[in-house]
């Protein structure tokens, strides 16, 4: 009878154990599952806004051309431009100025954003660059980085020198690639929307970067894409952001030397 006894709690105890053991392990596993949904909502709240529009894979792609803009945002010239962009569905590269970043603006940079076109770098304030230390190099960058990231929740990935003016100290402290692009004077009143379209479309070759400006009061380059989009489209272009630009060629760009107007070219100029 006493061993009956002794049998009977020893399996009170040994069954009270268990059951304490399994209590404990769920209450661990509960509280690992509330952590790791606590890690991932703290790591998507950081995450950074992903780009507006997914890529192709690269041999999908034909023809590619990219039409960039410097100098904005303009709220009145650069929704114009955005106009034309949008009724072609085409997207582009908006390379701002910092200085030019405003809350008069901020909607404008949402919209390009909203519209699949890429947000670059165009320096803060568009003086020559050349002239700047390392410090002063870096304030410039990263304060255009931080408005554009305000805005749009990305940093750019890319750097137009103003005036295209560069040297050895801004790739040493710019990380970044350099981009230049095919030009049409458009910075100068006296060269008309014909004689723009005209030499945009006479550069046009696959994989180029086409240089423009969408500064206040710039309606003559305004005019101008309503030649140059359709006359690229018939000729078989896809226009494409920068970034969609290489991915399509599928190049790595080179940050520490190259300034490309042609994400083909296989020189530094």
């Amino acid at each position: 009878m006493i061993n009956i006894n002794r049998t009977l709690t020893y399996i009170l105890i040994i069954g009270g154990m268990i059951a304490m053991t399994s209590c404990s392990n769920s209450k661990t596993e509960t509280g690992s599952q509330s952590s790791a949904a606590k890690t991932v909502q703290t790591a998507s709240s950081q995450t950074e806004t992903a780009p507006a529009a997914e890529f192709k894979k690269p041999e999908e792609y034909g023809k590619v051309i990219a039409l960039t803009f410097d100098d904005g945002p303009s709220p009145v010239t650069t929704n114009m431009v955005l106009d034309v962009l949008e009724k072609y569905d085409v997207r582009a590269t908006f390379f701002l100025v910092g200085n030019n970043i405003s809350e008069g603006t901020a909607d404008t940079i949402k919209r390009e954003y909203d519209m699949g076109c890429e947000i670059a770098n165009h320096s803060q304030t568009h003086s020559y660059m050349t002239k700047m230390t390392a410090d002063e190099i870096k304030a410039e960058i990263d304060f255009t980085d931080g408005k554009i990231k305000e805005i749009t929740g990305t940093v750019p990935a890319f750097f137009r020198p103003p005036y295209i003016d560069v040297n050895d100290t801004m790739f040493e402290n710019i990380d970044k690639p350099f981009i230049n692009g095919f030009g049409c004077n458009d910075w100068d009143d006296s060269v008309t929307a014909e004689e723009r379209a005209q030499t945009v479309l006479n550069q046009a070759e696959d994989g180029a970067i086409i240089l423009m400006h969408d500064a206040q009061g710039n309606d003559q380059t305004v005019e101008a894409l309503e030649t140059i989009i359709p006359a690229l489209l018939d000729d078989g272009y896809e226009l494409v952001t920068v970034s969609e630009l290489f991915h399509a060629k599928n190049i790595t760009p080179d940050e520490d030397s190259f300034v490309y107007s042609n994400v083909l070219q296989e020189t530094p100029w």
